[in-house]
């Protein structure tokens, strides 16, 4: 089964989807943000995040409260103290950050970011969502963000990651382009992501299906 793309990613008309990434970046007042998950992608209260991608810090446990998920002590414990040269060596295993476009073939079972997934998942209280948002802090334009409803728009549940990677590479990279032309026409900041740009319209789009 394909990838379905959100609604407002279906025609030429980009003003729909802009309006979402709009709306969810926006800072209302001129403080704070409207979503917090707008917060996800720049959070680097130490200002070593660029120097950090090997390794998970606080920073990263802080970043995904943002998207409304929480990694509890005994998990936050084990990654930043007990295993934590063992994530890092996984980390280092992925590689450098790169986006997911470029990967011309089918994602193997054995990738190190599936053994990064599945050690995740057997971390206290930590499953497929919290999991998916802990790598793609690391690796933002690699991996996916995961979430019930953004499986749901996308029709992704099993497969979520192969599946946006086959659409992304369709018809000469059309959708990653595109996904890369609404983020400059929305002025976001660098950090974002065309991954995520997919994934918060597709949110948007599954938690106020008024808006699309």
């Amino acid at each position: 089964m394909d990838l379905q793309p959100p609604v407002t990613l279906r025609t030429d008309d980009d003003a729909p989807a802009l309006k979402l990434l709009r709306d969810y970046y926006r800072k209302p007042f001129g403080f704070g943000h409207f979503y917090t998950g707008a917060a996800f992608d720049t959070w680097d209260s130490t200002g070593t995040r660029s120097q950090d991608v090997d390794v998970f810090t606080a920073d990263d446990l802080v970043a995904v409260t943002f998207l409304s998920v929480r990694v509890g002590p005994l998990a936050a414990h084990v990654l930043l103290d007990d295993r934590r040269s063992d994530f890092s060596e996984i980390l280092e295993m992925i590689g450098p950050d790169h986006d997911l476009v470029d990967e011309a073939e089918e994602i193997p079972r054995d990738w190190p970011a599936w053994e990064l997934d599945k050690e995740l998942t057997c971390l206290p209280d930590v499953g497929p969502t919290i999991a998916s948002k802990l790598i793609a802090r690391k690796r933002p334009r690699l991996v996916p963000v995961y979430d019930s409803v953004v499986s749901k728009v996308l029709g992704t549940k099993k497969l979520h990651w192969e599946r946006i990677r086959v659409a992304l590479r369709e018809d000469d990279h059309a959708l990653h382009n595109r996904l890369l032309c609404l983020k400059e026409k929305a002025d976001l900041p660098e950090e974002v992501s065309a991954l995520r740009v997919l994934d918060v319209i597709a949110w948007m789009e599954g938690t106020h299906p008024d808006r699309s």
